[in-house]
């Protein structure tokens, strides 16, 4: 019975497994808002810089710029994603216990948010090191949440689940980050004396947040999926994600549309998280914003992108996906090349809105486009979405890399900015790409 079990086909469309799946969106973005957005980059600023002009930080003997190091962690952080991953991802194709991966992941990342409550001046290893660890586990259990969209939803209703998850997780972000803004704000109100300690606090909070939300989305997902026997006893299912992704790799390269898709999607991913992860590190050293006007600024982003998810999915379910992509990443170049100008708060603000409005309906436009494009006849989706998660880490991995790289190079951060408009500018041209073969294909196929 339980053999059977594990094999068995998943009802699509049970509300019930749905909203489960959404309620992740809610209890993992508490880590995106406070740690990757807003407290964090701004705590970890304050306590590595060691005089109003000294920016260099030690780390286990070699003396890097803070900023440098943070956009190196992320790097890091997301290679390592990458990298294991698809391993990871076999083994949930076989074993059918991609929950159980995404629950580990979930650990390692909330646990080490909660170790940076002990992160301070005097153990800035300890604090790059649980960030980092905190970004990897993030990373990895988005891999094998994603993977349950095709698998829980109808294609007609991906759009819809994806921009609700989405908009429910700036939600969940928006709640405690207000709750942490009024300990920042007002620690009188708590008691509380030491200037650090409310950030510290607040690291602790997201660590309570994400595993106790979580729980509902882990009683909620099925604990089997589809299962993919071995063939040979001698496969090696270890090494077979690598191989699946080669499998994945080849049949993407003889869809040209899916080709572009990927190639746009890649430098699009290049700008938007590395904007997201940079945002709140360039407002406070580059244009010497506080936290008591950058946090507030993270919340509004947060509050716009709620109606922007909204927005982009009405303008898709209109006039097509990629159309509304397209408009969104051509947003985005316009919002860069202003982001280089920004000299004061109101500047800062109105280029805060903005991007609030695209990130939001980027993100799931992104997600629920190539989940549109998958091979219907195709039950190895943590495949698949491996395949997608690897280039959005590798995306990842370039964009914050280059950030830091550029940086170290010119000493401002606003160069780098220049640079990721240009990777929006990339991922136009195959956005564009993309959309011509799709019109060319609905021709052949009419005639």
């Amino acid at each position: 019975m339980k053999k059977i079990f594990r094999d068995q086909a998943i009802r699509k469309g049970d509300k019930k497994i749905i909203n489960g799946w959404v309620m992740y969106d809610w209890a993992n973005s508490v880590y995106q808002l406070t740690i990757a957005s807003a407290i964090f980059p701004i705590y970890y600023n304050q306590v590595t810089r060691s005089g109003p002009d000294n920016f260099t930080v030690s780390f286990f003997g070699l003396e890097v710029i803070n900023t440098v190091l943070y956009s190196w962690t992320i790097a890091a952080a997301y290679l390592l994603v990458a990298m294991f991953s698809p391993m990871l991802s076999s083994l949930a194709d076989y074993t059918g216990r991609r929950k159980t991966f995404m629950q580990v992941f979930t650990w390692i990342g909330a646990l080490s948010c909660g170790m940076l409550f002990f992160f301070d001046s005097s153990n800035i290893e300890l604090g790059v090191i649980a960030f980092g660890l905190g970004t990897l586990g993030y990373g990895g259990s988005i891999v094998f949440y994603n993977s349950f969209l095709p698998v829980i939803c109808n294609p007609e209703d991906q759009d819809r689940i994806s921009a609700r998850g989405y908009s429910l997780g700036y939600l969940g972000g928006v709640v405690l980050l207000l709750f942490n803004l009024l300990m920042i704000m007002k620690p009188g109100l708590f008691g509380i004396t030491d200037p650090f300690l409310p950030a510290r606090i607040s690291f602790l909070t997201v660590f309570i947040w994400w595993i106790g939300f979580s729980q509902i989305t882990f009683r909620r997902l099925p604990r089997y999926t589809f299962r993919k026997r071995r063939k040979d006893k001698e496969t090696n299912i270890f090494f077979e994600g690598y191989r699946e992704l080669d499998k994945v790799f080849k049949q993407v390269k003889t869809s040209k549309r899916l080709s572009f898709y990927l190639i746009g999607f890649f430098f699009v991913m290049m700008g938007l998280l590395t904007t997201m992860f940079m945002a709140a590190t360039y407002g406070e050293k580059e244009i010497g914003l506080k936290e008591d006007v950058l946090i507030p600024i993270v919340l509004v982003i947060q509050l716009v992108g709620m109606l922007g998810a909204w927005m982009f999915s009405r303008l898709s379910a209109r006039y097509g996906n990629l159309q509304a992509l397209l408009v969104s990443v051509i947003m985005w170049i316009f919002i860069c090349i202003g982001a280089y100008n920004i000299t004061n708060t109101i500047h800062f603000t109105l280029a805060a809105l903005f991007i609030g409005i695209v990130m939001g309906g980027t993100q799931a436009l992104s997600r629920s486009t190539y989940s549109k494009m998958l091979p219907e006849s195709t039950t190895d989706h943590t495949s698949y979405f491996s395949f997608y998660d690897v280039m959005e880490k590798l995306a990842t991995v370039a964009g914050t890399f280059s950030f830091g790289i550029i940086e170290a190079i010119t000493g401002s951060m606003r160069f780098s900015v220049l640079a990721i408009a240009v990777f929006f500018i990339l991922g136009t041209i195959f956005l564009l790409l993309t959309l011509k073969v799709e019109k060319n294909s609905k021709v052949i196929k009419t005639a």
